[in-house]
């Protein structure tokens, strides 16, 4: 990252945001980070640069239309980078109208004013800007156990309100780019795991529940396969198509590990066994329960990320027991951050979505 750049990143103080602009603020490049502060935004996920002078952190949504004008005319980014986004798949099932808000409208509101902006820049700069869309796997749907990996020409067939929004917010950053010329990426990744993800996903709640003595609540069989990705070189993929990916182009971003969640609950189990044992000797795989399985939940997915390996020379760097075993770690190691993550909100939304799982 030799030259340094100016960033308007929104999203910037969730899971993968946040390490996206610690690996930037790190490095040199001057970030704008615009975050509405949700539940699964944490402004404790950037401690590291709170005092950082290229770091300025902004409380505010997207589809705010005069904030973010505001915000592109006073520093003039090289780059819009959208991560925010509603992202929980439950959460979607139980509120879709919130997911189509954030996802499909508040990208358009963004996507319509970084037009409108960046049209009348001047044309060394007009070239240089990107707007960046972070998306997901799953708008492509579902694969059975023998079919081929996602590629970028996979058709779209999400399956839930989350997916479904996922798949639109990405049609509008194409239009945008094919009507207006808006020079636009999308990077469609599959599941993240590491430091700093919110509780509410597979492998920190499976870790946390553990550590508490409380079930292991696992969606029907337990069958269901993920492709893991370690959010650090999702991290770096996202730079390299930043910087060096093809203008209106999709790059799919996958770990290549494939694991059934039933593999991935055990595994977290062994590891503990391992450096956290229970009280009483026992394994924490005791604590292991099936419940009732989440409406429409897609059987597979899994990337295909030869492109982004064969045009920009990218691969993911960490092995995933090895990423699995630090990310534990790190849980184990903070926790003053889990302590103030599992608010009151957080305990409601586990108990609404579990409930009536037993």
């Amino acid at each position: 990252m030799e030259n340094k750049n100016l960033y308007l990143v929104t999203g910037g103080a969730g899971f993968i945001g946040s390490c996206f602009v610690l690996q930037n603020v790190r490095v040199g490049n001057k970030v704008i980070n615009l975050d509405k502060l949700t539940y699964s935004g944490n402004l404790e996920n950037l401690d590291e640069i709170k005092n950082a002078s290229n770091h300025v952190f902004i409380r505010g949504d997207i589809g705010d239309e005069q904030l973010v004008r505001k915000l592109l005319e006073k520093f003039q980014p090289d780059a819009v980078i959208n991560f925010a986004a509603e992202s929980h798949v439950d959460r979607s099932i139980l509120d879709p109208d919130v997911f189509v808000k954030t996802n499909v409208l508040g990208t358009e509101v963004l996507l319509r004013v970084v037009k409108d902006w960046w049209k009348n820049l001047d044309e060394e700069k007009k070239n240089k800007f990107r707007f960046h869309h972070i998306s997901t796997d799953e708008v492509f749907g579902t694969l059975s156990m023998d079919d081929p990996a996602f590629t970028e020409e996979t058709p779209f067939a999400p399956n839930s309100p989350y997916s479904a929004s996922k798949a639109s917010s990405d049609h509008f950053v194409r239009a945008y780019h094919e009507t207006y010329g808006l020079p636009t990426v999308i990077t469609n990744c599959s599941n993240n795991y590491g430091p700093r993800q919110f509780p509410e996903k597979l492998i920190p709640l499976m870790t946390l529940n553990a550590l508490a003595g409380k079930p292991l609540p696992i969606y029907g069989t337990g069958e269901n396969i993920r492709d893991w990705l370690h959010v650090e070189d999702h991290c770096d993929a996202i730079y390299e198509v930043l910087t060096k990916g093809r203008v209106g182009q999709t790059y799919n971003i996958g770990g290549r590990a494939e694991r059934t969640n039933l593999f991935i609950v055990n595994k977290i189990c062994e590891i503990l066994d391992d450096i956290k044992p229970r009280s009483d000797g026992k394994s924490y795989k005791e604590q292991i329960t099936f419940v009732k399985d989440r409406l429409g939940h897609d059987l597979r997915y899994a990337i295909n990320c030869s492109k982004i390996e064969k045009e920009l020379g990218w691969k993911p760097k960490h092995n995933f027991e090895d990423g699995l075993k630090e990310t534990i770690q790190w849980y184990l190691n903070n926790e003053d951050w889990v302590k103030n993550i599992q608010s009151g909100e957080y305990q409601k939304w586990i108990e609404k979505n579990y409930k009536e799982r037993q």
